[in-house]
């Protein structure tokens, strides 16, 4: 279960992680149907390379741990994630930053080879 988006980018929000309005935390702008369109253009580079310094100053040193965690592992659970050295309490805050960051960077990638980005997240 969970919700996808689809466009110029393809992904799928995390599940019981990542929210998704994610977009708009780049300055994305929203119009509502089934979907939710977002439109980036190189207007909103600023916007986009703000939301992704926040993304690493909330992650901190723990976004090389994450980076390493999931080079390794393409699934997780709360265990695996205290195994590999992260705190029960710290872990949904972490997770939600990380996916937002995996988001904006591939929102910034595609803004920055095509000049434009949009997609469709599942309302």
């Amino acid at each position: 279960m969970g919700r996808y988006y689809t466009g110029d980018i393809e992904g799928k929000f995390w599940f019981a992680v990542q929210d998704m309005m994610d977009p708009s935390f780049f300055g994305g702008k929203a119009s509502e149907e089934r979907y939710i369109n977002y439109y980036f253009g190189q207007e909103h580079l600023p916007s986009i390379e703000k939301g992704i310094k926040t993304c690493f100053q909330e992650l901190g040193k723990n976004k090389a741990k994450l980076d390493q965690f999931f080079a390794l592992n393409n699934i997780y659970n709360e265990e695996m994630l205290i195994k590999a050295g992260f705190k029960k309490d710290e872990i949904p805050t972490l997770l939600k930053w990380y996916a937002r960051l995996v988001l904006g960077e591939k929102i910034l990638k595609y803004v920055k080879e095509h000049s434009s980005c949009s997609f469709k997240a599942e309302w």
